[in-house]
């Protein structure tokens, strides 16, 4: 199986001090032990970069452009880049139109439709509830990962 490691469980597992990074690094390394496939797409990366970057006093890691460029190198060493398309917006489209998305959510349509697009069935994610109304996708929490 292929999974989609959405944004927030690559931050959680860049931080050591953060409550979820045990749950975040051991559902990452028992998948990747059991030999299942883990990617990331350009949006995880932007995404990513935006929160690592963000000052603490607004709800970021604040780390520098410097740090940021580091450790988005290191991820793609672990996880495969799987690259935007034009499919990706078009598969976008159809998804925020057929579930009339609205606002902030339009980000998760996004991921989605790169899912899609690249054949990927399942998300490892902490926020399950931003995923359920599609149901051409399942999403997993990292507890729920078991050896």
């Amino acid at each position: 199986m292929t999974f989609l490691v959405d944004t927030n469980v690559l931050l959680r597992s860049v931080e050591p001090s953060h409550p979820m990074y045990p749950d975040a690094s051991h559902a990452i390394a028992t998948l990747l032990a059991l030999g299942e496939r883990l990617c990331i797409v350009p949006q995880n990366l932007i995404e990513f970069w935006n929160v690592y970057t963000r000052p603490t006093q607004r709800n970021g890691l604040g780390h520098t452009a410097a740090q940021a460029e580091a450790e988005i190198n290191r991820l793609k060493t672990i996880f495969p880049l799987l690259l935007d398309t034009e499919a990706i917006y078009q598969e976008w489209e159809k998804l925020v139109v057929a579930y009339k998305i609205r606002g902030v959510n339009v980000h998760d349509a996004r991921l989605v439709a790169a899912m899609l697009v690249h054949g990927l069935t399942h998300i490892l994610t902490f926020n399950i509830s931003d995923f359920t109304r599609y149901t051409e996708i399942t999403a997993v929490h990292p507890t729920a990962i078991t050896p």
